[in-house]
């Protein structure tokens, strides 16, 4: 008789999603809480835009108080200072000359936040696997960074158009990963994922529309919006791997200089990972394989 192969237990491989958000992607830092506390690893982590910051914080080992400490400190005047170069070039382009790299934010205080966080760390100095996705400025097409300098790829992802500059990463011009894809879940199903936990964010429509960029942000919130929308369900319908969706609600629109929220906001996503804790749990156990 052939003998019997040996059997071995297999954990379902969990990665976790985080879209484009803008602050509501502190929500991010409250699922995380639940899964440190409920001893949940993940195996594999994939940001864009705002939610590339955390996810690097994720796959770097950093702990999720920490980042909760983080949090609260880096987004207080984050956007609060105009680039006024690039404003006046956007508002004289033929007298004092057109740059397709400028943006209306002064970045420094980005720069500052991401050399406080990231420090020279790379992508191979990380405890989990991490993918981060950007938009090319140029073709439009969605780039997938997973090598290099962590601070240089999180800026090229969150490099939100008109506000902060796009950023000159392996011979391409990025902007916001958003633009191209706001919740990468792709990513995760091709890196042979079996549980993904999906964060994304929507953004409410504004109750008034009184400037020029107030419009241009409307119209490209409602792009990204259908975008998301459509990615859900997709990936519900074709069934590639488990996938939670995780869509925290907020009582209004969440601005970027709304800082006094993100302790709102770092419970919504606590409370959106504590409703999916069940099912979560349930796949975890159901999914555990027997490799010969």
């Amino acid at each position: 008789m052939p003998e019997q192969a040996a059997t071995v237990e297999r954990r379902p491989r969990l990665a976790v999603v985080v879209g484009s958000g803008g602050m509501k992607c502190a929500a991010a830092v409250g699922m995380w809480k639940v899964l440190q506390r409920e001893n949940i690893p993940f195996d594999l982590v994939v940001g864009c835009s705002g939610g590339s910051i955390y996810t690097a914080a994720m796959a770097m080992g950093m702990d999720a108080l920490e980042a909760e400490r983080h949090t609260h400190r880096m987004w207080e005047g984050l956007f609060n200072r105009l680039h006024y170069r690039s404003l006046l070039r956007s508002l004289l382009p033929r007298r004092l000359g057109f740059n397709e790299r400028l943006g209306l934010v002064d970045d420094r205080a980005v720069g500052k936040v991401m050399r406080d966080l990231y420090g020279d760390a790379t992508f191979a100095q990380n405890k989990v696997p991490l993918h981060l996705a950007a938009t090319d400025l140029h073709t439009g097409e969605a780039v997938e960074i997973r090598s290099g300098r962590i601070g240089d790829a999180v800026r090229a992802s969150i490099a939100i158009p008109m506000l902060l500059r796009p950023w000159p990463l392996d011979g391409r011009l990025l902007v916001d990963g958003g633009m191209s894809d706001p919740l990468p879940v792709s990513i995760a199903i091709r890196e042979g994922a079996d549980i993904i936990l999906a964060m994304g964010f929507e953004t409410p429509p504004a109750e008034q529309l009184n400037s020029m960029l107030g419009v241009a942000g409307q119209c490209i919130s409602t792009a990204i919006n259908h975008m998301l929308r459509s990615t859900y369900a997709f990936y519900s319908a074709v069934h590639h791997a488990e996938i939670v969706p995780m869509m925290p609600a907020f009582d209004g629109p969440v601005r970027l200089g709304d800082t006094h929220l993100i302790p709102h906001i770092i419970k919504r996503g606590e409370e959106a990972m504590e409703a999916e804790l069940p099912y979560v749990r349930r796949l975890l156990a159901a999914g555990t394989r027997s490799a010969a």
